[in-house]
């Protein structure tokens, strides 16, 4: 009975000690450490909200960069409110800006959860380009895969693998914050967009008031001089 406590004990203190990422020397560990990166657009409804669902794996650089194009209806403000969640569901970190950067370090392998909210807009929608994904710096590999590799590769190939590695990471990083910089500029341009269309209907809504009113006055007028014919003139 007592070696049965004890292997329990045992059992569960392993559960809760091990890591959320298996260990790459498993043989069924099946993970993929490469970098995953998205770029769509996105509509998102009036009061409404879009959630989006992103794997990753622990000690991985998480970066999500999104902007608003445009808005319809009668929406004015292109503020967006994102969220995105850890997979225990915590809030790792909230911005309400039209256009904005997040970077932070993935802790534990899972689904990220990254929400767009329109709840600025009731009554009008808006679209959001978005551009995220997960970069892993220091690429870990198998012990088949390092075996194999020394045998093809003497070390100053391998030293130039590590050097172009680093290059392609450190140009990626260049690219994420060009790209950022270039959608900044990109909002003044689609606010200017916004703001032309808005005064355009809005002028053609007063032209029509114009002159409606002018051709209702008219017909009062008309109505006022308007005799009978049975009847003397003064």
């Amino acid at each position: 009975m007592l070696l049965n406590t004890l292997l329990i004990v045992l059992s569960s203190h392993c559960v809760w000690a091990r890591k959320s990422e298996p260990s790459i020397n498993e043989a069924d560990a099946g993970l993929f450490r490469g970098s995953d990166k998205y770029d769509f657009a996105v509509v998102v409804p009036a009061a409404g909200m879009e959630c989006f669902w992103h794997f990753a794996h622990q000690s991985g650089s998480f970066y999500l960069i999104y902007m608003v194009q445009w808005v319809t209806g009668m929406a004015n403000d292109h503020r967006l409110f994102v969220t995105v969640n850890s997979p225990q569901g915590i809030l790792i970190v909230s911005k309400n800006k039209a256009v904005g950067q997040i970077n932070f370090q993935t802790e534990v392998t899972g689904f990220y959860r990254i929400c767009l909210g329109n709840h600025n807009n009731q009554f009008g929608s808006i679209r959001v380009f978005l551009n995220f994904g997960v970069i892993y710096e220091g690429f870990e590999k198998s012990k088949k895969e390092m075996e194999e590799g020394e045998k093809v590769l003497n070390s100053t190939l391998a030293g130039i693998e590590v050097s172009v590695q680093k290059l392609q990471i450190q140009i990626f990083h260049m690219w994420r914050h060009y790209n950022f910089a270039r959608m900044t500029k990109g909002k003044d341009h689609y606010l200017l967009l916004s703001n032309l269309n808005y005064v355009t209907w809005w002028s053609a809504t007063q032209s029509f008031v114009i002159l409606l009113s002018g051709y209702l006055q008219l017909l009062v007028l008309k109505r006022l001089f308007h005799t009978d014919p049975s009847r003397p003139r003064c």
